[in-house]
Order: structure tokens, then C-alpha cells, then sequence
């Protein structure tokens, strides 16, 4: 697990932006009334809307980090602490 959250974070330092956009894009759900909601949802959003919007390269984020983000969320977002459901991860004891 821990070469797997290493390499997360070592590509979202190198991509900021995916952050920018998972959190506007989780922040239209929230806003349009959606209590409960799920991280893989926003990131395929991303997908979909970056290849029907743009050419070139292809929009690519490993379904492994998905998870991460729906962490990060939470943990920068406490007021939104259930939005995400979080489980716990292969090696991981507990996430609360």
C-alpha cells in the first residue's frame, strides 16, 4: 500500500491541477444537493469531460489513486467529512 500512496503522491505533485478539478467537480455535487457520492463518479466525470473537450493527449489518472483523492477531500474538507464513503485499503488497519 505504501508504494502505491508514494506513487500517488509523487504524480499529484507533479499534477496539481487534478486536484483543482476533483475538488470543483466535487464541490458541483455537493452544491447541486447530493449528500453522498462517490470519488470514482467524479474522477470518470473528469474523463469523460477531458476527452470530449480536448485533443491531444489522453486524460489519464491510474484507478489506483483514486482513493487518495477521496482522502485528501475529506481531510481537507471536515465539513464534508461523509460525502465520500472511505474503506479501508489493502494493508490499511482502519480509516476513519
Amino acid at each position: 500500500m505504501e508504494d502505491i500512496k508514494q506513487k500517488w503522491w509523487d504524480w499529484h505533485k507533479k499534477n496539481p491541477h487534478i486536484w483543482i478539478e476533483f475538488q470543483e467537480q466535487t464541490y458541483e455535487l455537493i452544491k447541486s444537493g447530493v449528500k453522498k457520492s462517490s470519488a470514482w463518479l467524479v474522477i470518470n466525470k473528469m474523463r469523460w469531460d477531458h476527452a470530449i473537450k480536448t485533443s491531444g493527449d489522453d486524460f489519464k489518472i491510474s484507478n489506483n489513486f483514486i482513493a487518495y483523492y477521496a482522502r485528501m477531500f475529506r481531510a481537507t474538507n471536515p465539513e464534508h467529512q461523509e460525502f465520500f464513503t472511505i474503506k479501508p485499503l489493502k494493508g490499511e488497519k482502519d480509516y476513519q
